[in-house]
Parts: structure tokens; C-alpha cells; sequence
């Protein structure tokens, strides 16, 4: 974000047309979605973009917070670049033949997923699979992107654990 409030144009910019987007809030849906992004990817021959969308309320500490200081937007943008990167470690080493960038992007998720992958190849998003009165409430990341997105969308469900005695 610029001094005078306005939003960087590079967090919106669309991610290549050959690529694979996907969105990574740091749950365990969002690692499913991303190791299936990479698995497509990797099939494929093409590169992963990996976006989290944040706000100061859910961005984490920065390293050089402390009592008494008010932290800059760049480097609580920082906290979570790096916290993105951490997350998707693991998943990203297993698909070393995959180019993987990263990108936090200071905006509702819905609006940076849609945003980022306009020109994409795919938009790959988890569910958590609430519904119901809390799928209406809380509304749906993947729903939305689903509507409203100019890409192909693939919504990731993590599989149900079977039961032993099945």
C-alpha cells in the first residue's frame, strides 16, 4: 500500500496465462489445494502462483514488533509473505521441477483470487465444506470465485478418512 492510502497495482496484477493459481490461507484445505496445484503443475509444465490474501487482523506479528511500536505496512506485508512461504514449504519441495512464486496480497480473499488469476490458466481454491447457516454466514471464498472468476476454477475437498471396520 502507497503512502497516501492507495493499493499497489502489483498485488492485483494477473498472474501469466499459463499458470496455476492458487489460494493459501494456512489451513490444512489450503494444502490440499496447493498439492494439487503443484501436482497439475507438475503434469503440466507450469508455474504456480501461490496467494494469500491478508488484513492487519490477520496478518502475523512482524519479527520486529514490540510493545509500544506500531509496525509498518510493509512490515507486517513481510510477516505474511514469509509466513506464506513457510507454510507451503513442504509441499513445494516435494514438486522441485515446479516454478512456484508467491504473492500476499492486501484484499479480501474472494477479490485477490480473482484478481490475480483473470488471465490464469486455472484457479485452484480449497473448502472447508461448511453449509448451512454457517456456509451463509461466514459466505464462501470458493463459492465466490466459482461466480464471479474470468478462469477455469477447481475446487479442492479433502477426502473423507474411512473408517477402519469399512
Amino acid at each position: 500500500m502507497s503512502v497516501d492510502g492507495a493499493m499497489d497495482i502489483v498485488e492485483f496484477l494477473p498472474a501469466a496465462s499459463n499458470s496455476i493459481v492458487v489460494g493459501h490461507d494456512g489451513s490444512d484445505c489450503a494444502d490440499h489445494a496447493l498439492a494439487m496445484a503443484l501436482e497439475l503443475a507438475d503434469q503440466l509444465h507450469v508455474p504456480v502462483v501461490v496467494v494469500r490474501a491478508w488484513s492487519i487482523a490477520t496478518a502475523p506479528r512482524p519479527s520486529s514488533w514490540q510493545f509500544g511500536y506500531v509496525s509498518s505496512f510493509d512490515e507486517y506485508f513481510s510477516a505474511v509473505h514469509d509466513e506464506l512461504v513457510q507454510d507451503a514449504r513442504t509441499s513445494v519441495e516435494n514438486h522441485p521441477a515446479v516454478l512456484v512464486s508467491y504473492r500476499a496480497v492486501h484484499a479480501s480473499p474472494a477479490k485477490s483470487l480473482i484478481a490475480v488469476s483473470r488471465n490464469a490458466r486455472i484457479l485452484v481454491v480449497g473448502s472447508r465444506g461448511r453449509g448451512g447457516l454457517a456456509g451463509m454466514l461466514l459466505g464462501s471464498v470458493s463459492e465466490q470465485c466459482v461466480r464471479h472468476s474470468t478462469s477455469p476454477v477447481l475446487v479442492v475437498r479433502q477426502r473423507a478418512l474411512k473408517l477402519e471396520h469399512e
